[in-house]
């Protein structure tokens, strides 16, 4: 069985919260192909030109090469 990971970093995008923008973005790499584990690596936001708060997050996603 191989213990060889790929690790991939990817920026998840709400207007709801930052939990949010975390589940859509790990839900997506999964789509793609099984996510084994992730963490966050950075949280910011900003406001919009519509005044909205805009929640981002830096997620670190690792996967397993081989089953």
């Amino acid at each position: 069985m191989s213990k060889t990971f790929e690790v991939v970093e990817r920026v998840g995008i709400s207007t709801e919260s930052i939990a949010e923008a975390v589940r859509e973005v790990v839900l997506e790499a999964n789509s793609e192909k099984k996510v084994g584990w992730f963490e966050i690596v950075e949280e910011r936001g900003r406001v919009t030109s519509e005044g909205k708060v805009e929640f981002q997050v830096k997620v670190r996603i690792g996967r397993k090469l081989k089953d």
